[in-house]
């Protein structure tokens, strides 16, 4: 392809959409807990300082959503509703019901709980066969997390946003060309003193010197100040991060979002299997990028197709690659079973990708 730049963004823990999914999948692990076979689709909106939990729970577990959330809220470092929420003040409602009995008749039989189409990626551009774009920008938002926590940089809040531009010559990664990052800060934060600081211990610690030259852009915190955030300042929505989730938009995505579903909605398990076929078929060396596709039918046990797609640096046929993934267990079941996806690892999961993480059952490397 000769020279292209391709960019993709992350977020920190505190931006609003991403307090949402901590919140839905905190809710699911805490009925995972008690109940292993719990169903799970928990929604959550955040607005100013007010949350709203909603959606569909079939458990035998007994939990206190509200104090779910207010233990999230405070862990992530919110605490002033005057500039974004306040986890002891806020106002939480809670609308749950029990899943359709509609649904249940699909999913009681081991069958898919939905219908969808689910994508699956992989490509030899970094250790964690993870697209370098999405991996420096996930590393820049956890680093820019590490050194507000850690009080290394003073004077930082929760929400902030990361965004990376590599080039690329001949599908090879060659430099960062611009660097993104906008930082909520405190009221008297001077912005030159913060500019410098994330520069020197954000972008120098994380993105590697090789990469970066005289020629790379540096936009940080570019309209100036960022002092109102979180939920005061972007309404927070569950599932609206599904490309921070996933591949950085270097893959196709099926639109289902992961967090608040237990391992019975396919969007979520059957993503992890595909990433976990995905990154196999590139680690055992028959090729060095991958994507994979499987789709199913609702209360249908097996997927309806499955797609595999090299992009021409296959090292054995579609057709060999298609018997290897044919040995495994692709009913959503099965993908449970395989993956322990009834355990409550899923807060694990929700910031700085589902995909990439040391540890995750779908991450493991295996002789295919």
């Amino acid at each position: 392809m000769g020279k292209y730049y391709f960019t993709s963004e992350s977020v920190t823990e505190g931006h609003p959409d991403k307090l949402c999914d901590l919140i839905s999948d905190a809710v699911l692990d805490e009925c995972l807990k008690q109940d292993k076979n719990s169903r799970v689709a928990c929604e959550v909106m955040a607005s100013k300082n007010e949350i709203y939990v909603s959606g569909e729970i079939t458990t035998k577990a007994n939990i206190n959503i509200e104090e779910i959330v207010r233990k999230e809220i405070k862990n992530v470092g919110y605490g002033d509703k005057e500039i974004d929420i306040d986890p002891d003040s806020c106002n939480i409602v809670v609308n749950i019901s029990k899943q359709s009995p509609d649904i249940a008749l699909g999913v009681d039989t081991e069958g898919a709980g939905d219908q969808g189409i689910m994508f699956g990626y992989a490509c030899n551009e970094t250790e964690e066969y993870m697209p370098i774009t999405i991996y420096l920008a996930h590393a820049l938002a956890k680093r820019l997390t590490e050194v507000r926590k850690n009080n290394i940089i003073k004077g930082l809040r929760p929400d902030g946003k990361t965004q990376v531009t590599v080039e690329f010559k001949n599908d090879i990664p060659v430099r960062v060309d611009a660097v993104v990052i906008s930082t909520q800060h405190e009221k008297d934060k001077d912005l030159e003193v913060l500019k410098k600081e994330v520069q020197q211990e954000v972008i120098n610690k994380v993105i590697p010197k090789e990469l970066l030259d005289k020629n790379t852009k540096y936009f940080i915190n570019p309209t100036g100040r960022f002092i109102i955030g979180g939920p005061l300042g972007d309404v927070g929505l569950t599932g609206r991060k599904i490309i921070v989730d996933t591949y950085g938009g270097c893959a196709r995505h099926g639109g289902g979002a992961f967090s608040g579903k237990d391992a019975s909605k396919v969007d979520r398990s059957a993503s992890y299997m595909c990433r976990f076929l995905a990154k196999n078929i590139v680690a055992n060396g028959y090729a060095t990028k991958c994507e994979i596709q499987l789709s199913y039918a609702i209360g249908v046990k097996k997927p309806v197709s499955i797609f595999i797609n090299t992009f021409g640096t296959g090292t054995i046929s579609n057709e060999e690659i298609l018997k290897k993934i044919e040995v495994f267990d692709l009913t959503p079941s099965g993908i449970i079973k395989m993956l322990k996806l009834k355990e409550p690892i899923y807060k694990k999961a929700v910031n700085y990708g589902h995909f990439g993480k040391k540890g995750m059952p779908w991450e493991e490397i295996i002789k295919m």
